[in-house]
């Protein structure tokens, strides 16, 4: 096939997986931009579900505006991070009553990591005094992880996660773990590494960032112990919408949080001056919720109605073993360096390519309507989002990509 005819033959791939994808109609839902931006940095930031305008003005103006405090009851604010943290549970593969909404993932890392610490000393003593973080994590991860080895006691051991069975021992109380690495895309071995710490008598903690709302967890299935994690990429809640905080069900008695405040009180209308941990996942919860996002949140999940985990994830991996294939193809040879994993096992819901000049080749994508992002040194993020995110969108974007490339070595050259 000549060179001038593969565009043809790759455009005309992308329109009958389009033609043929279960999922393209879900697109509908959100509020996107016309067909000359291509809209892949979801793995930041989700795009914006088209119920949310309304029903945040609904909250605004109605809820706030005339119920004033009697939304608390009548608009079920009060209730609202359980209500919403139940909706979040079948895509991380959770039962109702474990999940509670609330607070910043740093602020939930604290809370998770400080408490497996301390039930790991209930079972294991205070000879469990070493903290285990994912040495390749997200900084913020590992700035928490080291507050909270300072605040236990512990020493802070980073591993990155394949070497994570081999560094625990008697000593090891907690480990922090991303299922999905922000810069390259790796999918970690979440079933195999949470067997690995439970062997070794501690206690687990997941961030799945990057993972919710794009492939299947199983934090039930697999016994995870505490997991956390953001809403604003794959779940579209919005920017800075609120976290989550997920405790397994039979840990839930012994959660014992850093940050007890009077919303996990077991009485908070008691003012009483001693506290006492509320039962349950709610005992996750510290102060007043932030009510706008946390219910811009529960309006965007509106979009997951009658949506599948595991067909998402089909599409997902369709979706970048397409796009690998159309860089390649428009690329060439040795342009970029592919550092996400090829395998589907191995592999989140992002590519991630590392070139020369990365930081410029990614303003004048964002500049043709290609919009990913960029990491330093060298590292150029595509995140796909299979809710809204189609074939055509890309072969599109790794086209403009080829030519940019070329764009860029040809200024560099002159």
């Amino acid at each position: 096939m000549s060179e001038a005819a593969v565009p043809d033959r790759l455009a005309s791939r992308a329109r009958e997986l389009d033609a043929g994808d279960e999922l393209a109609a879900l697109r509908a839902r959100f509020v996107l931009d016309d067909d000359d931006v291509v809209y892949l940095d979801g793995n930041s930031l989700g795009a914006l579900p088209a119920t949310v305008p309304d029903r945040v003005d609904d909250v605004v103006r109605r809820q706030w505006g005339r119920l004033r405090i009697r939304s608390w009851e009548e608009s079920g604010w009060w209730t609202a991070p359980e209500r919403i943290g139940d909706r979040i549970a079948p895509l991380v593969g959770a039962a109702a009553g474990q999940i509670v909404v609330g607070d910043s993932t740093s602020v939930n890392v604290f809370k998770a990591l400080v408490a497996a610490v301390r039930m790991a000393r209930e079972t294991g003593g205070e000879g469990r005094d070493e903290i285990v973080v994912d040495a390749t994590t997200f900084p913020t991860d590992g700035y928490i992880a080291g507050s909270a080895a300072r605040m236990t006691g512990c020493a802070l051991r980073p591993v990155e996660p394949a070497g994570v069975p081999g560094a625990l021992g008697d000593r090891t109380a907690a480990v922090l773990l991303n299922h999905v690495d922000y810069r390259t895309g790796r999918l970690h071995d979440l079933p195999g590494l949470t067997a690995a710490v439970h062997a070794a008598g501690a206690v687990v903690v997941w961030d799945l960032c990057h993972s919710a709302g794009a492939l299947p967890v199983g934090l039930d299935a697999h016994g995870v112990d505490l997991a956390v994690g953001c809403t604003y990429k794959y779940l579209n809640g919005g920017p800075g919408s609120p976290a989550y905080l997920y405790v397994r069900r039979d840990l839930q008695g012994r959660f014992d949080s850093p940050l007890p405040g009077w919303n996990s009180h077991a009485e908070p209308f008691g003012m009483r001056s001693a506290y006492e941990a509320a039962p349950g996942a709610v005992r996750g919860r510290v102060g007043t919720p932030d009510i706008l996002s946390m219910l811009a949140l529960e309006a965007s999940l509106d979009v997951w109605e009658g949506v599948g985990i595991d067909a998402v994830r089909a599409k997902s991996l369709a979706l970048t073993d397409f796009f690998l294939e159309c860089v390649e193809a428009y690329a060439g040879p040795g342009r970029t360096e592919c550092v996400t994993p090829r395998r589907h096992g191995e592999r989140g819901s992002q590519v991630a390519l590392r070139c020369p000049d990365a930081g410029d080749v990614m303003k004048h994508l964002i500049g043709r309507g290609v919009v990913g992002d960029f990491r330093h040194p060298d590292v150029l993020r595509f995140g796909f989002t299979p809710l809204y995110v189609g074939f055509a969108d890309a072969e599109r974007a790794a086209r403009v990509l080829g030519e940019v490339l070329d764009e860029v070595a040809g200024g560099a050259t002159a």
